[in-house]
């Protein structure tokens, strides 16, 4: 999160970054990861809208992260509309279309490449 962090510090005030926090990557239910339990992470798949923002508040204060979180509804709308799941990097431009669409995390995850493109579209 931290090279994240940076650019939202860089370039905050001229674009807006934002997390939508979508269904969660590994619950307890469901798809476990050593690290998490290992981390003392150890969170149930939220079943509402309510969990859900419970989860993402705990996710945001663990993060230590100044970028607001918004919520993906129970639907889970945006993550199938943006193809979010587990994380993905977009930037959209001004018209609305995305000018940037980074690979599936973990490992497509690429701030760096955000950062670029970022860097471009401030240019135009």
């Amino acid at each position: 999160m931290g090279a994240l962090e940076e650019q939202h510090r860089r370039y905050g005030d001229r674009v807006t970054y934002m997390i939508v926090y979508i269904r969660e990557a590994h619950p307890e239910d469901g798809w476990v990861l050593s690290e998490n339990r290992e981390a003392g992470i150890a969170v149930p798949d939220p079943q509402t809208l309510s969990e859900r923002a419970e989860v993402a508040t705990t996710c945001s204060v663990a993060l230590e992260t100044t970028i607001p979180m918004l919520l993906d509804d129970a639907d889970d709308a945006v993550a199938a509309a943006y193809g979010g799941w587990p994380d993905r990097l977009y930037l959209i431009d001004r018209s609305g279309r995305i000018a940037y669409q980074g690979g599936e995390g973990p490992f497509g995850f690429d701030p760096d490449a955000l950062s670029a493109a970022v860097q471009a579209e401030l240019t135009t």
